[in-house]
């Protein structure tokens, strides 16, 4: 009598999100090339940073700091919903939504944490500090610069997915995927944004 014995399923994992994770390890090393050039400069220049950091308005900075990082909550309740195949709500309770109401709830938190961005550098400008004026300036700008910028490549992407839920006829698995890539990339870019509020407005 001959049997056949069972071969157990391997379970492989995504090859977008392990792409995606290793390109946001290259992510990580460009900050850190920014980080470097922070820390040089302040070392460099450490009446300079006791002058411009007195300039900053913390409370609104850690305000604007708080909204991004419950935008993250935001993003994974996004996450949750897609993995339980739910696109869209199924009534009108926060405990009742879909991917597309999470994520648009994040899209503009997100819009808010850069509009805040924005104001900051206007203030700063006004009183100043700009790319070109000094050490700290140049420091400043571009560390938060090049993080904002990651910050609205986000929004898009969140965007793009919530446009490719209501495209398709059906959620599926790559729906899915999708939605959890975009909350990799964006759980990176608060944890940077939470290491360089503590960089820039903590550790003056």
């Amino acid at each position: 009598m001959n049997t056949k014995s069972a071969v157990p399923a391997v379970k492989r994992p995504n090859g977008v999100a392990v792409g995606t994770i290793v390109w946001l390890g290259s992510e990580v090393m460009f900050f850190a090339g920014l980080f470097a050039i922070y820390f040089t400069l302040r070392a460099m220049n450490p009446d300079l940073w006791l002058e411009q950091t007195a300039k900053h308005n913390f409370t609104f900075a850690a305000i604007n700091t708080s909204i991004l990082v419950l935008s993250s909550f935001t993003a994974q309740a996004g996450v949750f919903a897609a993995e339980r195949m739910q696109p869209r709500r199924t009534g009108w309770s926060p405990m009742k939504w879909g991917t597309v109401e999470w994520f648009f709830l994040t899209f503009f938190m997100g819009a808010i944490f850069v509009a805040g961005q924005s104001y900051e550098y206007a203030v700063f400008v006004s009183e100043g500090v700009t790319l070109a004026s000094d050490p700290y300036g140049s420091a400043f700008y571009l560390t938060t610069g090049f993080h904002g910028i990651h910050v609205t490549l986000g929004l898009f992407a969140f965007l793009l997915v919530i446009g490719r839920i209501y495209a398709v006829k059906n959620f599926t698995h790559k729906e899915e995927t999708t939605a959890v890539v975009v909350s990799y990339y964006w759980h990176f870019v608060d944890i940077v944004w939470i290491i360089l509020f503590f960089i820039i407005y903590v550790i003056k």
